[in-house]
């Protein structure tokens, strides 16, 4: 069961249809020009066996704004496992920003996610992911996440990060934040990593996402 947001522009209005999977998408009011959604999960999340996806297209002039309400907890699984995907789609000069709550990922917890994005020559995107293992307290359990890109079908990211029993990788911090920008750079800081390709990933390492000053440091449109 999936959730999609399809956003197209148009001269008069932009349109927007939704579709509710385990999560329920939202309109907001917004400028002209801007869609903002909001995401509500539909019920208990995240499970065992939870398999969520999400679709977003939008296409044409026209930027999309998604908006998370509350962070999402990967409960223990009991050997059970849970996948997160997305599949981002934008055209013909469509811009999306999201940036994402706290993904937590519980000790016991088995968790695979991947994120697909599809774009195209005078496209952005501009997407924050902050990924938490362990409640407070906890060491956390497995996380796999999978990023893939594209630039006009031409390769423009591709990274897999692994986690179980992580305090190899993250020492005494709990939380990965992570800003990725595809069709456009962010600026040079000891932070941040430019893609061969238009794109940046910036990434710290902190004990409480608050500490985190990723966000001090995006610019507020492209």
């Amino acid at each position: 069961m999936s959730t999609r947001i399809e956003v197209t522009a148009d001269p008069i209005r932009d349109r927007c249809l939704l579709s509710t999977g385990h999560l329920s998408p939202r309109q907001l009011p917004g400028r002209p020009g801007v869609v903002r959604v909001a995401l509500l999960a539909a019920g208990a999340l995240l499970l065992a066996g939870d398999e969520v996806r999400i679709d977003v297209a939008v296409s044409g002039a026209v930027r999309l704004e998604i908006v998370e309400i509350a962070g999402t907890v990967a409960y223990g699984m009991r050997g059970g496992r849970a996948r997160w995907d997305v599949a981002i789609e934008l055209r013909d000069g469509a811009n999306l920003q999201w940036y994402a709550e706290p993904f937590v990922v519980s000790a016991d917890a088995d968790v695979r996610r991947t994120t697909t994005v599809h774009l195209s020559t005078g496209c952005t995107a501009d997407l924050r992911e902050t990924l938490v293992l362990g409640r407070q307290g906890e060491t956390g359990g497995a996380l796999h996440t999978t990023t893939r890109a594209w630039l006009d079908d031409e390769p423009l990211l591709a990274e897999d990060l692994q986690f179980r029993n992580s305090w190899a990788v993250l020492g005494t911090a709990r939380c990965l934040d992570t800003v990725t920008t595809l069709g456009f750079r962010l600026p040079a800081a000891p932070e941040t990593m430019q893609l061969e390709g238009p794109g940046s990933i910036a990434r710290q390492l902190v004990h409480e996402q608050h500490l985190s000053t990723l966000n001090h440091r995006i610019p507020a449109a492209h």
